[in-house]
């Protein structure tokens, strides 16, 4: 990957997680018609931060990769797949249904997360 492409996706990350961090509101229904809330997940240093993450249904989940190393997030139930997030890339899923999500990246099964709707 060459700088400058680094560069761009870096920046791209930021923006995603800059406007993500604006559309957050507080846990609870949303108006009708609004965006959906939404909440970040960083991936660096071969984990997931937050490990454990609580939103409310209807709540976009986005995962970006800050490590050098590829990643993939896949639920243990296989309902939510992403393919591989090299650095910089990010992935989206919105998390209708009230539970626990429990995902892990495939390549490197030792990172483990939780995503808690209720």
């Amino acid at each position: 990957m060459t700088s400058a492409h680094t560069l761009v996706g870096t920046a791209l990350a930021t923006a995603v997680l800059l406007a993500m961090a604006v559309a957050v509101t507080p846990y609870g229904p949303f108006a009708a018609g609004a965006t959906p809330p939404a909440a970040a997940v960083t991936i660096e240093e071969f984990a997931f931060v937050p490990g454990d993450l609580t939103i409310a249904p209807g709540t976009t989940v986005a995962w970006v990769n800050k490590d050098e190393a590829p990643h993939t997030i896949i639920t243990d139930d296989k309902t939510v797949r992403s393919g591989a997030l090299d650095t910089g890339d990010a992935f989206s899923h919105q998390f209708t249904t009230p539970g626990t999500y429990s995902y892990h990246c495939s390549l490197h099964p030792q990172m483990t997360g939780h995503i808690i709707v209720q």
